[in-house]
């Protein structure tokens, strides 16, 4: 076995600064295996499983709707860790009088974008769903009194040739995807909504850009469970027959992502420029979105309340009709390798097992 493959989402996670830091390649550089993105392979069939997670001796962390819909799908993955960062999600509209009570939303337009080329699940659509769901709660609003209207869009995909970075101006923009909320933000502006779901870093700066009004505002819910939507927890999952023939490089893995979270906890600065990178957005939206702790939230675990709200969620995706089937998400995890890589990195500090 010559190369690991990965791929993570444009977030917040301590394996995403890993990567930037060229902590994995460093790792495993005397053992003359390449780490190596699947976003930057030839084969369109290796790209897709970003979602699928169908790739040999592959890890993935990211949005964790792709990751229990590719479970769900059959993929033979297991869950070895989880990280919960909590980000902005807000309801906004161009309308400045609006208020976010029952009486001011009955019957307003509240956009859902729609994928229309997708070929997996549509995880902008399903975040979406959740937290308009979970917004309009902490609201005492009732989801059915809102009227849903359909945002289609067709974004360039993972089945997109690469844009070829010496192409004219003009070409290679066309080539280069969307903002993560252009449909949305199109949606107010030509009057097709009244009212938008946005999220992250990105969410919080089309809200500045549109010069919106927020209605309100995921801190306003108390129930942490209410938080969990794609990017709260992100999973860090990995194929499991990588997992069952090489434990010790899973391990090895694990050891140096959790490095990444004492890392972060010492370097605050570094850490919103890590993640500004990650999310191509300005640190200044960054600080925002993610509150001023977020360095000290990069870690790897599984702890139970996470692993709760993750099954809250599932139930969410299975109810809506996002993923094919229920599963047992105590029988994912496998604490194993999280266990051997706590387990060494104390034995290398010095301190009794």
């Amino acid at each position: 076995m010559s190369r690991l493959w990965y791929t993570r989402c444009p977030a917040p996670t301590p394996f995403g600064i890993t990567v930037q830091k060229d902590w994995l390649q460093q790792e495993f550089a005397a053992d003359g295996i390449e780490v190596k993105a699947l976003q930057d392979a030839d084969d369109v069939a290796i790209r897709r499983s970003h979602f699928t997670h169908s790739q040999p001796w592959s890890f993935r962390q990211g949005g964790n709707i792709p990751a229990l819909w590719a479970r769900a799908q059959g993929s033979d993955t297991r869950l070895i860790g989880l990280t919960w960062v909590d980000e902005f999600q807000a309801l906004i509209t161009l309308d400045k009088q609006l208020e976010p009570t029952a009486a001011a939303l009955e019957r307003r337009r509240f956009g859902l974008p729609r994928n229309t080329r997708s070929k997996v699940v549509d995880f902008h659509r399903a975040t979406a769903l959740r937290g308009l769901a979970s917004l309009l709660q902490a609201s005492r609003v009732p989801f059915p009194s809102i009227d849903l209207v359909e945002l289609p869009h067709t974004p360039r995909g993972l089945e997109d040739a690469r844009p070829d970075e010496n192409a004219p101006i003009g070409e290679w923009l066309s080539a280069q995807r969307s903002h993560e909320f252009a449909r949305e933000a199109q949606a107010l502006l030509r009057g097709e909504a009244d009212v938008v779901f946005v999220k992250g870093a990105t969410g919080l700066e089309i809200a500045n850009l549109l010069n919106a009004k927020i209605l309100v505002e995921i801190s306003a819910q108390p129930d942490r469970w209410a938080h969990a939507n794609n990017g709260t927890p992100r999973p860090l999952t990995v194929d499991a027959q990588l997992l069952r023939e090489r434990p010790d490089l899973v391990e090895r893995v694990l050891s140096r992502t959790l490095d990444t979270g004492d890392w972060a906890r010492a370097h605050p600065e570094d850490v919103t420029a890590y993640i500004a990178r990650e999310t191509r957005t300005a640190e200044h939206w960054v600080k925002r979105a993610y509150g001023g702790g977020v360095h000290r939230q990069l870690t790897i675990g599984l702890d139970p309340e996470s692993l709760a709200a993750l099954t809250d969620f599932k139930r969410f995706l299975f109810k809506w009709g996002f993923i094919p089937s229920d599963f047992d998400i105590e029988q994912w995890v496998d604490p194993a390798p999280l266990a051997a890589a706590l387990k060494r990195r104390e034995a290398h500090s010095g301190v009794a097992a």
